[in-house]
C-alpha cells in the first residue's frame, strides 16, 4: 500500500491546495493566482461535501444552495486541501481553519456545536478548550479546527482518508505549529481514523468528554484534539513524506499577494520547523481501518 507515489513516478491523484478567499497572502514561494479556477475547485469542493452529506442523511436539500453546494462559513476563511482526480475533479477534500492564538472561544465554529451549549458539558468543554488556547499562546503557534472532511466513492476503501489527514499535519508544521480540534462523526470509521493517526480525546480535568448528537448534521459527533508535533509516532515518516509532497504541490490563490516574494522567504524561514528524519514509506497494512470507507467527518 503507497501512500505517497515515488517522484519519478506519473499520478494518478495530486493534491491541490486553495489558499483563503479572504486573504491576500500565503506562506508559500510561488502560488498561482487563477480566480476563476480557485473559484471552479472551490465549487466542486463543496458540491462533492453537499451530494455525500445529503446520501448520508446529515442535511437536507433545503440546507444546500440551488447548485447542490454545502457553504459554510468558514469555507472562505480556510485552507482547502483538494484531491484532483486523473481527469483534474475533486475526488475528496478537507478545510483547515487557522486562528491567531489569540482567539476567544466563542469566535471559533465549535463554540456552537451541540457539545458547548450541552448543560452538562458545556462548561467543561470550554475550559477544556480555553486550557488548549492558552497552551497555544505559549508555544506561539496558531489554533486550528479541521473539518469539512468528505471523501467520493471512488476513493473510498483506498488510503486517500488517511493520507488527508498526514498532509494536514503536514500542513500545521509547515505553518510552525498548530494545536486544533476536528470534529469527526462516529459513522463509517471516521473519528477511528483519525485517533489511530493522532487525535485525542478532549480532556477536563482528567475527565474525557463523551461523543454527543449533533442535530444540525442529524449524527454522533466527537470533538478530538490534535498536536501537530505529536502525531502517532508510527506514522511520523508518512508525515514526513506527505509535508514533502506537498511542498511542490500546486496552491491557488484567488488573490496576488500583498508581501514581496523576499518578504515570503524570511517568513517561512522564521516559521518553517523541521520534525523528524523523511522517509519514503511503502508499507502493507493489513489493519481494517485503513479499509473502511468513510464519507463525511
Amino acid at each position: 500500500m503507497k501512500l505517497i507515489t515515488g517522484r519519478g513516478q506519473r499520478l494518478r491523484r495530486r493534491f491541490v491546495l486553495l489558499a483563503p478567499r479572504c486573504t491576500h497572502t500565503t506562506c508559500f514561494p510561488d502560488p498561482t493566482v487563477d480566480a476563476a479556477l480557485h473559484h471552479r475547485l472551490l465549487i466542486e469542493a463543496q458540491k462533492l461535501r453537499g451530494r455525500i452529506a445529503l446520501e448520508e442523511g446529515a442535511v437536507e436539500t433545503w440546507q444546500l444552495s440551488s447548485d447542490g453546494r454545502h457553504i459554510q462559513p468558514a469555507d472562505d476563511k480556510s485552507w482547502h486541501l483538494l484531491t484532483l482526480d486523473e481527469h483534474g475533479h475533486v475526488g475528496a477534500c478537507t478545510r483547515y481553519l487557522p486562528h491567531s492564538n489569540g482567539v476567544s472561544f466563542s469566535d471559533l465554529t465549535v463554540a456552537h456545536s451541540a457539545l458547548a451549549t450541552s448543560e452538562i458539558w458545556g462548561r467543561k468543554f470550554r475550559n477544556a478548550i480555553e486550557a488548549d488556547l492558552a497552551l497555544a499562546r505559549k508555544r506561539r503557534w496558531s489554533y486550528v479546527e479541521m473539518g469539512g472532511w468528505v471523501i467520493s466513492e471512488k476513493l473510498r476503501c483506498t488510503t486517500e482518508a488517511v493520507r488527508m489527514v498526514l498532509t494536514a499535519y503536514g500542513l500545521a508544521q509547515m505553518f510552525g505549529g498548530a494545536l486544533g480540534i476536528s470534529t469527526a462523526s462516529t459513522r463509517k470509521g471516521s473519528s477511528s481514523i483519525l485517533r489511530r493517526i493522532g487525535g485525542e480525546s478532549v480532556m477536563a480535568r482528567g475527565t474525557e468528554l463523551p461523543s454527543y448528537f449533533e442535530p444540525q448534521y442529524k449524527c454522533e459527533m466527537e470533538i478530538l484534539r490534535f498536536d501537530s508535533s505529536r502525531p502517532n509516532p508510527r506514522y511520523r515518516p508518512w508525515v514526513d513524506d506527505c509535508r514533502q509532497y506537498l511542498e511542490t504541490a500546486p496552491v491557488i490563490s484567488a488573490h496576488a499577494a500583498d508581501l514581496s516574494l523576499e518578504q515570503i522567504r524570511v517568513e517561512m524561514g522564521k516559521r518553517f520547523q523541521h520534525t523528524g528524519q523523511t522517509s519514503s514509506v511503502e508499507v502493507a497494512s493489513a489493519d481494517p481501518v485503513w479499509e473502511r470507507s468513510t464519507g463525511v467527518a
